[in-house]
């Protein structure tokens, strides 16, 4: 199925995708994204008060990267809206072209699927439930304009499942 075939399933609906279990894991570097599914949630403090946030609502972005190779990865980013990851959310719309340095911004949640920039990835070790280790990517931070790379990969139009493409060797 591809992400044009994007659908819900019905009870008595006939699968056939095969799935390997095995997730991309690209390696740390910095990477071409695209916003591709932006929710509206609420963060919930941990019921212990270890939690470093309290209780706030929180943006969860689906943030789609495309590696040199052309695979994309999705990584899910929460945003969060509390005074204490304000810098955050001004790296983020910053990395999306919707602010400019030293001036604020009432975000327009709207435009922010199908904005792209670059990020920074990196790769975080967790313990599954079954107590062997796992790998997953996270968004280390988000691309001023003026600190991505020069030779930016040529995006596809919008809505176009191909990725960005790398013109050069490597194109990174």
């Amino acid at each position: 199925m591809s992400d044009n075939d994007d659908r819900v399933l019905g009870w008595d609906d006939e699968i056939s995708q095969d799935s390997t279990g095995q997730s991309t894991i690209l390696a740390p570097g910095t990477y071409p994204f695209e916003i591709v599914n932006l929710k509206r949630g609420h963060h919930q403090p941990k019921p212990n008060g270890t939690g470093k946030l309290p209780a706030c609502p929180k943006a969860e972005v689906t943030v789609r990267v495309y590696a040199p190779d052309g695979e994309a990865v999705d990584i899910n980013n929460n945003l969060f809206l509390h005074s204490r990851c304000e810098g955050m959310l001004c790296a983020f719309f910053l990395a999306i072209g919707h602010r400019k340095h030293g001036e604020p911004l009432r975000p327009n949640w709207s435009r922010v699927i199908g904005s792209r920039g670059f990020c920074k990835v990196a790769v975080r070790e967790y313990a599954k439930d079954d107590g062997t280790k796992g790998q997953s990517n996270d968004i280390k931070s988000f691309l001023d304009p003026e600190k991505a790379p020069k030779n930016p990969p040529t995006p596809p139009p919008a809505g176009d499942p191909t990725p960005f493409n790398v013109p050069g060797e490597g194109g990174f």
